[in-house]
């Protein structure tokens, strides 16, 4: 076994020690792995280090209490939906992890190295308040490249020349960007993305539909004239012995409603019931005192 300082080897057994490492679940059973591993003497010379563990390759690593392929698991999880969403992800697996611990695994992932890419993406945005910074992303991956503060074209541009390669620039219509990508990439072709191009166009519709406001009712046309009212139409063309029975009983009511008598002295002189009398007396029209069924009727006659 190699020394992890000064990579001499070494077979001299200092003590032996139970390692135990969780792995990815089992049919839906959590799974324990236990080692027994060694713990050895370094006789490198001139090496400060006195004893190390032995490593399993493919099954341990130096202060880890996973597998390499547990370790994976939570890492993806992380990536890809975070603490919370993570976390949920993780305990549906049988790995039960917090989403503080899900986002601290995160946290200790190397980023990957920065490559230049064909298609590079530029944006600004808002920090806070009237605040700007600059996000560069690569196209193609889709991954955040460089972010800084400020929206300068000389910076920008110098981030260009440190990283020749970039054929085409995917940018909004800022002056400051062009200018940029003109000074450090002179040969790459400016682009603008799809939501820059919907954007401006829906800005400069806006535009012309505010400054042509007035010309907007000369298009209008007059509006026609009301249809009448498709409930009355049945009405209108229908005569039968209930509809002149409501009509007559309206028309009486109301003849008696003028001469200020009380709705009991009414409906004795007509022989009708109070009630009866009242609901006519508050009817705008006859057609409001007849019977919903009636109207079906005569719409199924």
């Amino acid at each position: 076994m190699e020394c992890p300082d000064c990579g001499h080897e070494s077979a001299r057994v200092h003590s032996r020690y139970l390692r135990t490492l969780s792995d990815v679940a089992a049919g839906g059973r959590p799974v324990l792995i236990t080692l027994e591993v060694r713990r050895l003497f370094c006789d490198g010379v001139g090496c400060g280090r006195r004893t190390f563990a032995e490593q399993v390759d493919g099954l341990t690593v130096r202060y880890q209490r996973r597998s390499p392929l547990l370790q994976h698991l939570v890492e993806v999880a992380g990536v890809l939906l975070a603490g919370r969403g993570g976390a949920r992800l993780l305990n549906i697996l049988k790995v039960p992890l917090s989403r503080t611990s899900v986002l601290f695994q995160l946290m200790r992932m190397r980023l990957p190295s920065i490559t230049t890419p064909r298609v590079l993406g530029v944006d600004d945005f808002a920090l806070y308040a009237d605040v700007y910074g600059t996000l560069l992303v690569d196209a193609g991956t889709r991954l955040p490249i460089e972010l800084w503060a400020g929206r300068d074209a000389e910076q920008l541009a110098a981030w260009l020349r440190a990283h020749p390669g970039v054929e085409v620039v995917c940018r909004d219509g800022s002056l400051v960007y062009r200018q940029g990508i003109t000074d450090g990439a002179p040969d790459a072709v400016q682009v603008s993305d799809r939501f820059h191009l919907w954007q401006g166009l829906s800005k400069r519709v806006s535009d012309i539909a505010a400054a042509h406001r007035g010309c907007l009712p000369e298009t209008v046309p007059a509006p026609e004239p009301a249809a009448p009212s498709p409930e009355l139409e049945p009405f209108a063309a229908a005569d039968t012995p209930a509809h002149r029975h409501a009509r007559r009983l309206f028309e009486a009511v109301h003849a008696f409603s003028g001469s200020g008598r009380s709705l009991s002295a009414i409906a004795r002189e007509l022989g009708l019931n109070r009630r009866t009398v009242a609901k006519y007396a508050r009817a705008a029209s006859w057609h409001d005192c007849v019977r919903t069924h009636s109207a079906a009727s005569v719409h199924e006659t």
